[in-house]
């Protein structure tokens, strides 16, 4: 599943039937893996720096991404600006993304019980009774990890920056 113009990613993108055998065969060789998800709309700064300190607490980062009905859902109709295939190609483009999977729900709970990460990591903004798989995870042995949000990086700020440079807002 690539992009329109057939992206060559470096990571694969997995379809929701392969989440689970992926996983298995990753932990088979050992591997840590872990997981994050969002809807990743107009990706900037602060989600690459995310998922490089994801990327640094195991062996393997797993990103969800939410698909557009999803984005929808939770953003309103206005969103997603980019979608789903385009937003997961883009994130399979990425050094510290060892994989991608979209999910449609608006939790990504199914997809973490699918893959079983050994950590679960959101940012800093989610409360720990807001992250959704982490009793979960914490059940089967993992761990969940908080990390640093950069300050006035997020998708929201950058469509209002458009807007204003528009004369919109």
């Amino acid at each position: 599943m690539n992009g329109p113009d057939d992206l060559r990613a470096s990571a694969p993108i997995l379809a929701r039937d392969e989440l689970a055998a992926w996983a298995e065969a990753q932990r088979a060789q050992g591997r840590r893996i872990v997981f994050t998800n969002g809807c990743f709309d107009l990706l900037h700064y602060g989600h690459v720096a995310a998922f490089k300190d994801a990327a640094a607490l195991g062996d393997l980062l797993v990103v969800a991404v939410n698909a557009d009905a999803s984005v929808r859902r939770l953003k309103g109709p206005q969103r997603p600006v980019t979608p789903e295939n385009d937003r997961a190609a883009v994130l399979a483009a990425l050094r510290p993304v060892s994989a991608v999977t979209i999910f449609a729900e608006l939790t990504p709970l199914e997809t973490i019980l699918l893959i079983r990460p050994d950590v679960l990591v959101k940012g800093a903004e989610y409360g720990d009774e807001e992250i959704v798989g982490a009793r979960e995870v914490v059940s089967w042995g993992g761990e969940v990890v908080r990390v640093p949000m950069r300050e006035g990086r997020s998708t929201t700020a950058l469509i209002e920056a458009v807007a204003r440079l528009r004369g919109d807002a």
